[in-house]
């Protein structure tokens, strides 16, 4: 395969599979797997739709943008405000996530509980913090490594488990909580951030950019489905951070994507605010870094939200903002773009009011359920 391509799709994936697929199985729980399963799914393709689309409107406009600078050539200032605003909302919901879910893996990993889980994501801020700010090509060494191992630890994990799976735990069903999967399966897909970076991966080959948003949308789907079979299938009991379930050499699972999608989405809002506000290096570095921190820091010492919580606000409010307003970039991209794109997606009013329905139901039935 294609040095940047393979880099490219790893950065994509390494993006999407974070903390929000460890939430999958206990969402899923609570719906019953079939609903669950349907989510992925329908969502999964929903989102491969919105990346493409993105892809289209990088590839339509000449130099170097973050979501908020496309959001604006085309959407004008309030358009570059929503983007602004989903981003900053779902950027740092996802590394307070992630902050948590490392402390809890982290702390269960070395201390057999989660007991330590403030003193461990304090650990991994200082760490994550360092590797940050050695910027953009540490993103690309690492991110082909982790997709690695992600995969061959989720081939491990089937292998293990498969036999444990009770059909029994698979056939619940519960219509009255069939949107309780939809936040967090939502959030665990989003990974909208990392298309900017992806195309500068691929740069002066932009014509994988398509073949790379396919692939590293599909993988994640298929590794959610799996997982998610493999954990609801197997375990009655599922813990919010579900790789807790599988015990210590799989909670490995969990630290490696959570490392790689916080490394990946934390270079992305520090680029948004280098590329799009102009800021210094350091200063964007800053504020990419102390918000989420001082957050976590909040949460965990008074006991405000949980790991679910987290992750179903923030892929209610940022994903469904998102994509919205990505899908009305494209359709002004088309007429107001100064580059020929390498591909183009089809898109139309019907289409931006049908999916815009879709996540506005999202918003009104998935708010509350995690209360």
């Amino acid at each position: 395969m294609n040095k940047k391509l393979f880099a490219a799709i790893a950065t994509l994936c390494g993006t999407i599979i974070g903390a929000g697929f460890l939430g999958i199985p206990y969402v899923a729980s609570k719906s019953g797997f079939i609903i669950g399963l349907f989510w992925i799914v329908v969502l999964g393709l929903v989102m491969l739709y919105v990346k493409l689309c993105i892809g289209e409107v990088i590839l339509r406009t000449k130099g170097r943008h973050q979501l908020t600078g496309y959001a604006e050539k085309y959407l004008g200032k309030t358009g570059k405000i929503l983007m602004f605003f989903a981003m900053f909302f779902g950027i740092y919901s996802a590394l307070v996530a992630y902050l948590i879910g490392q402390g809890e893996s982290l702390s269960f990993l070395f201390f057999g509980n989660i007991g330590n889980t403030l003193l461990m994501g304090i650990v991994f801020f200082a760490l994550m913090g360092f590797l940050t700010y050695q910027g953009f090509n540490a993103l690309k060494k690492w991110e082909s490594v982790a997709m690695i191992i992600v995969l061959s630890v989720i081939f491990l994990i089937f292998v293990y488990f498969s036999p444990n799976i009770k059909l029994e735990n698979l056939s619940g069903f519960n219509p009255s909580n069939f949107f309780v999967p939809f936040g967090v399966v939502l959030f665990a897909l989003l990974g909208t951030a990392a298309m900017p970076e992806v195309e500068r991966i691929l740069f002066r080959e932009e014509k994988l950019l398509k073949k790379t948003v396919v692939i590293g949308s599909l993988i994640p789907i298929i590794v959610y489905i799996i997982f998610t079979l493999v954990v609801v299938g197997s375990f009655v009991q599922i813990p919010e951070v579900s790789t807790l379930a599988l015990g210590k050499i799989f909670v490995f699972l969990g630290i490696i994507t959570m490392f790689t999608a916080y490394f990946s989405i934390s270079i992305a809002i520090r680029d948004m605010y280098r590329f799009d506000f102009g800021l210094s290096r350091t200063k964007s570095w800053f504020l990419a870094n102390a918000a989420p921190f001082i957050l976590f820091l909040l949460i965990q010492i008074f006991g405000l939200a949980s790991f679910i919580q987290i992750l179903n606000m923030g892929g209610i409010v940022a994903g469904g903002l998102t994509a919205i307003t990505v899908l009305l970039m494209n359709y002004k991209a088309k007429k107001f773009g100064n580059r020929n794109p390498e591909y183009e997606i089809k898109i139309n009013w019907l289409i931006i009011i049908l999916l815009s329905l879709l996540f506005i139901a999202g918003v009104v039935f998935g708010l509350g359920l995690f209360g």
